[in-house]
């Protein structure tokens, strides 16, 4: 397969493009008020323990607490209890092994280092841990631990024996040491090489423990180019293309020290036209962020997203296949299906996933479906699981959740629906108005009123001869006098009160005048 990463730098962003065969399968974002959380360290103070919902909430300095599981307690405050005796590990024997702290262990209060799993979404701070680990390029080195192991990626059983007993050798006591797949292949001599780089790596977030005061950022991660380039690119790439020098020197300078023989693939790109329009890179996010997809021969998928789950719908539209219902059925299905991974993959879509396909009488092509779904989501870095599709044609399967999805990157809620994608009727608006105005009425005795609306309200109440305005004052006896505020929702207004001189809004109000009476 031909997977090529294209990077385009401006002062704005960084968007870094993952292209499989020339189709666009995933896309990151990173931009300076934005920048990517995930693997930095911070040492944190402990808020709340909520041994109801086995977590902690961890204050690391941001405006929202991190979560702490109690399943990802691992050494962080044994670790600085450990580094405030002045130790830095190496050459110590573990004294954390792999033991999980109970979470009655921790107090509100008490400092413990933490590193970012998953970066804040929504109203959700950051999820965080505090078993380290510091990746390299070929191994991930684990503090205060005593374990070694191989990725499970790693398919051949002879190169995982051989890997295993180079991990053994050059893990440094005092740490644990996690052998990546770009490993494979690599001499004892790289590998080395790798782990004295991330040693490195651990001495400067020592000195940083040491003169961080809680909470605070101890060490922040590779930015979101770096760390593709470092997890991504590997000898299978086709090629990697950047637009900005600056970027382009970075990435063939890092290269130099760790895979030479990659520099040659690293290019350069110098044409006029925009990086991601020579690539058609641009078109394709473009149709990725629209609610619906068209499939190759007339089929189309709705993509919904709520608090709790992603919907997916899966539709024949203008499909036109043979007469048996079933057959057709299936062929949208197993083009939809492929379709949902690779928009899953370059949206960037987790969490709780139901695929509502087409129905399908058939078992054996539920699980034709099913099969295609397994196979093409094993192209997908994220970990993910999916299960059987059920006779009611619905698909429930999970993916992991690292990073907001690119939706919100690009989009943010209307500030009018408040992303529902729903508004009141104009009938109702005028409605409730007009219920406003009789309690205004019936409680004040006013006559006079002046009533500030959205310039379409406006227009709604003063359309024709005989206006919705005027039947309303007629019914009231009392004179309103109109204004527009363009700054309005369609569905907010504003009373003023001539004899009171005051805005009355909040005093009429159903919610107000029931809790009153």
């Amino acid at each position: 397969m031909k997977q090529d990463i294209i990077i385009n730098s401006s002062t704005s962003e960084t968007r870094i493009a993952l292209l499989e065969n020339d189709q666009l399968v995933e896309l990151y974002v990173e931009r300076p008020e934005n920048e990517r959380m995930v693997g930095s360290l911070y040492k944190g103070v402990v808020r709340r323990v909520m041994e109801g919902m086995s977590a902690a909430f961890v204050d690391i300095g941001w405006s929202q607490d991190s979560f702490l599981h109690f399943s990802d307690l691992g050494g962080g405050n044994e670790l600085l209890k450990i580094l405030r005796k002045g130790e830095d590990l190496t050459g110590a024997e573990s004294k954390a092994g792999r033991k999980h702290w109970e979470g009655s262990d921790l107090k509100v209060g008490d400092e413990i280092l933490v590193q970012v799993v998953k970066e804040p979404i929504g109203r959700k701070g950051p999820r965080v841990s505090s078993q380290i680990a510091l990746p390299g390029r070929f191994v991930v080195l684990v503090p205060n631990e005593s374990y070694t192991g191989v990725s499970r990626k790693i398919s051949s059983f002879r190169e995982k024996k051989r890997l295993k007993n180079i991990s053994s050798r050059i893990c440094p006591p005092g740490f644990g040491l996690i052998i990546r797949t770009l490993a494979e292949e690599k001499s004892q001599e790289v590998l080395a090489a790798d782990v004295e780089r991330v040693l490195q790596i651990w001495k400067r977030v020592v000195k940083a423990i040491k003169t961080t005061k809680s909470p605070g950022l101890v060490y922040r991660d590779m930015s979101m180019a770096s760390s593709i380039i470092r997890d991504l690119f590997s000898p299978e790439m086709n090629s990697l293309v950047v637009d900005n020098r600056r970027l382009y020197r970075e990435i063939t300078g890092y290269l130099k020290d760790v895979s030479p023989s990659l520099k040659g693939k690293v290019h350069l790109y110098s044409e006029p036209a925009p990086i991601f329009d020579h690539y058609g890179i641009e078109t394709v996010i473009e149709k990725s962020l629209a609610r619906k997809i068209w499939l190759n021969g007339g089929g189309y998928i709705y993509f919904d997203f709520t608090e709790a789950l992603v919907a997916v719908d899966v539709n024949s539209g203008r499909f036109v296949g043979k007469k048996d219902h079933e057959e057709n059925s299936l062929k949208v299905n197993l083009k939809a299906a492929k379709e949902i991974c690779r928009q899953l993959r370059l949206r960037d879509i987790g969490g709780i996933i139901v695929i509502d396909f087409i129905d399908m009488n058939q078992e054996k092509n539920r699980k034709q479906v099913f099969e295609v779904m397994r196979q093409e989501m094993r192209m997908d870095r994220a970990k993910w699981d999916i299960a059987p599709i059920s006779p009611f044609g619905l698909l429930e399967m999970t993916r992991q959740r690292i990073r907001p999805s690119l939706l919100y990157t690009f989009r943010e809620p209307c500030p009018h629906c408040d992303g529902t994608g729903m508004v009141s009727s104009m009938e109702t608006i005028v409605t409730s108005l007009e219920r406003w105005i009789k309690r205004f009425v019936s409680k004040t005795r006013e006559r006079r009123l002046m009533l500030t609306v959205n310039p379409l309200v406006k227009a709604y109440l003063t359309g024709g001869l005989n206006s919705r305005l005027a039947r309303i004052m007629w019914a009231n006896k009392m004179i309103i006098t109109l204004r527009e505020d363009e700054g309005l929702k369609i569905d907010e207004f504003h009373g003023f009160s001539y004899k009171q001189n005051r805005d009355v809004t909040a005093n009429f109000m159903a919610s107000k005048v029931s809790k009153k009476g």
